[in-house]
């Protein structure tokens, strides 16, 4: 049960910590980052004195605080918690506190619930934190109209809801994301200076540039060092990530980071007793820099009850091996090939329904093309069952061609303003699956496809953007439809996963679009990117796992040239940057010579043997100053063995890479050190490499951790676009 909280309450948890003071009217944030400790009366006391900062000139007449909902009836002037207005009133909340909540949970972290009313506007705030084992906060609030019903005052519109937690001085750098199709979540980088850096998404999903993760830090902060404060906003449509600092500060703090959704005119109105709850924003701290940060979200995902246990199947997509050509005989020749390297599970991708010969048609209409397969798919499912494989299928339920039976059938179904729909984008047009009977068509279809042929796999694709995403009403009078629609489908899986438990949903979006945690709370894994270029990949799956870990992430093997950039790729190179996730391929098997199967085969058998480790360990990223170059890998729980990926990216200046460090080692532990070859050597840009690794390349060498961890190992200097596995055990 809750317990009365004493003045000063703190949520701890894996060395992180929220420190809160139960001020009047409305508590205050102490400390958000490293754990205090247990903190005595006297402690507390402590904190609260050093918390009051200096009156400025030209300012309020009393210490700013940093409160947990920030108005500016705290003298703030900086982005508030709340916006919003009654008919033109209501417009300056002034909230106090009406009641605290406070737990703790036995394996750390706990729950603080803080209870404001907003005489003003006449509502009822709650504001929820909540520390997880791993150290990850999240936060979440509640807006609720007081009004009775019956109430003849004017609804309240709300504008935004932002959670914000404060920053210290030593925050000076931002780290956030953008992308495009085919190469997403491109890091980027920028002094924090005086002013707000503000991102909006305003695409109906996350988009391809998704902030991602904004990340905030000590100067030069890296994968290994530095101290790092995060916020990621676990929705899947609009959002807002800002971090401010203005010259007066926030209470004894510098700066502010915080979001949330983004909400547009008018979308939310709230009757009498109506209200509304934000997504989840995930705020993390670590004093480990990037690796640090990433292992928190990690392992709050692997806590999940319903995160994959069990081995995460090799896949085989049909997509770049035939596209829009679905040939039953060549699919069949295509599963034997994929069965016979080990592909545990074959997915039939875009083409399988009712007038899909290309993407100009057929969305909305969910039943099997008789032209293309007259006996429907079971003479392919069987097959690939036969195989002793998972059959899996690529659908896209929220979207809806103009040439299709559905539009025409209903275009009331389609999301867009009374005016007339806009231009289509992908060929399509966006369903409303906030209408009852769009939702019930959809959850039909999809249930009935999923029974009759015993799906165990579906690649859930959202490709459009949504522009004028609203629900039209009768006489022209048409509503902000984005947010509706996120949580229609939010229902819609939901509803389909509790038909079907142990089916497996992939999130999908023009690649890499939608990776977020909200979708990942009722998904399996996310596909990170419609690129399979491995040179485009190493940066892609390289910064997707700064949140997501390796065995949510889609990593697909393709052919060479790549079909999305058309630059050829070494066998080796390619398989190597696969391995490193959900591992799966894309690319047509029967085309292949007996020399690639065979490296396929013996990458399927690799896959195999390490993804227990994959899917279960530290990722670890090193810090190099040749940005050519990279060392990443997956490191078990209390350092017993270890699988590094050593990659040259393009030519660099310097000939030599230098002792490079293996980070997420035991120093004090012995090891041996073996470079693995099933996969074929990299191309050498030297005449003989270290000689530690002539050495590994034909067994284990034995190598202290000192060496290994502290001192590091000379690399070989590899040509670009070539990768080298090293595998570490330690010794007994």
């Amino acid at each position: 049960m809750p317990s009365i909280p004493a003045r000063i309450v703190s949520l701890r948890a894996a060395g992180a910590a929220l420190v809160v003071e139960l001020t009047e009217p409305v508590p205050r944030v102490l400390h958000w980052g490293a754990d205090l400790g247990d903190l005595s009366d006297a402690d507390g006391a402590a904190l609260s004195l050093t918390a009051e900062p200096a009156v400025l000139n030209n300012s309020v007449d009393v210490p700013r605080r940093f409160t947990v909902w920030p108005t500016e009836a705290d003298g703030w002037s900086g982005t508030p918690a709340q916006q919003g207005h009654r008919a033109g009133t209501g417009t300056t909340p002034r909230v106090t506190s009406t009641g605290v909540e406070h737990s703790e949970e036995a394996d750390g972290g706990g729950e603080l619930t803080i209870r404001l009313h907003d005489a003003d506007a006449d509502l009822d705030i709650t504001v929820s934190y909540r520390l997880d084992p791993a150290g990850v906060l999240g936060v979440q609030a509640e807006v609720a109209n007081r009004s009775a019903a019956g109430d003849a005052s004017a609804p309240y519109d709300l504008a935004e809801l932002t959670l914000l937690l404060p920053l210290p001085a030593r925050a000076t750098e931002v780290l956030d994301f953008t992308g495009k199709w085919s190469r997403e979540r491109s890091p980027q980088r920028r002094e924090l200076g005086f002013g707000g850096y503000n991102r909006e998404v305003r695409r109906g999903k996350p988009g391809v540039d998704s902030p991602y993760l904004m990340t905030v830090g000590t100067p030069g902060f890296g994968f290994g060092h530095g101290e790092v404060w995060g916020l990621h906003v676990g929705w899947s449509g609009d959002q807002r990530y800002l971090v401010q600092r203005l010259p007066e500060g926030a209470g004894t703090h510098a700066a502010v980071l915080g979001g949330g959704e983004l909400l547009r005119a008018g979308e939310i109105r709230l009757g009498p007793g109506e209200s509304h709850r934000t997504p989840v924003c995930h705020f993390s701290w670590s004093a480990a820099g990037l690796d640090g940060l990433a292992d928190r979200f990690h392992r709050m995902l692997r806590a999940r009850p319903g995160h994959p246990r069990g081995p995460r199947p090799l896949i085989l997509n049909s997509w770049e091996a035939v596209y829009f050509d679905h040939d039953l005989d060549r699919l069949l020749k295509l599963a034997d090939r994929a069965a016979g390297i080990g592909v545990e599970r074959f997915v039939l991708d875009d083409g399988w329904f009712t007038g899909r010969r290309d993407d100009s048609s057929g969305l909305g209409d969910w039943t099997v093309d008789k032209e293309v397969w007259p006996d429907g798919l079971s003479p392919l499912v069987d097959h690939v069952r036969w195989l002793g494989m998972e059959f899996g299928l690529w659908v896209e339920p929220e979207m809806v061609s103009p040439d299709s039976d559905l539009a025409r059938s209903h275009p009331e179904w389609i999301l867009g303003p009374s005016a007339g729909l806009g231009p289509t984008a992908r060929n399509q047009y966006t369903l409303n699956l906030a209408d009852p009977d769009a939702w019930q068509y959809l959850l039909t279809a999809l249930d009935d496809l999923v029974r009759r042929y015993a799906v165990d796999f579906l690649k859930w694709d959202h490709n459009r953007e949504l522009h004028e995403a609203v629900r039209r009403g009768p006489g022209g009078t048409d509503r902000p439809g984005g947010r509706a629609q996120v949580d229609a489908l939010y229902r819609l899986v939901d509803a389909l996963r509790q038909r079907h438990p142990r089916l497996e949903i992939e999130s999908c979006a023009s690649g890499g679009g939608r990776v977020d945690l909200g979708i990942l709370a009722r998904t399996d894994r996310i596909w990170p990117s419609d690129c399979n270029d491995a040179l485009e990949r190493q940066s892609i799956q390289r910064w997707t796992g700064q949140l997501v870990p390796p065995e949510l992430v889609g990593t697909h093997v393709g052919p060479s040239p790549s079909h999305t950039t058309g630059r050829p790729g070494s066998d080796t190179f390619r398989l190597v940057t696969a391995l490193f996730g959900h591992a799966g391929i894309e690319q047509d098997l029967t085309r292949c010579t007996p020399g690639e199967l065979a490296r396929l085969s013996a990458w399927s058998r690799l896959y195999r043997e390490f993804r227990p480790l994959l899917h279960s360990g530290r990722v670890v990223r090193a810090d190099l100053p040749d940005e050519a170059t990279l060392l990443h890998g997956v490191v078990a729980e209390g350092a017993a063995e270890a699988l590094y990926c050593w990659a040259r990216l393009t030519t660099s200046p310097a000939g030599q890479s230098g002792r490079v460090r293996l980070p997420g080692l035991d120093a004090g532990a012995g090891y041996r050190v073996r470079i693995r070859t099933e996969l074929g050597l990299p191309s050498l840009h030297q005449t003989a490499g270290p000689a530690w690794t002539t050495r590994a390349l034909d067994g284990w060498v034995q190598l202290p951790g000192a060496v290994l961890a502290l001192a590091g190992l000379p690399m070989p200097t590899l040509n670009p676009e070539q990768a080298m596995l090293i595998e570490v055990q330690r010794l007994s």
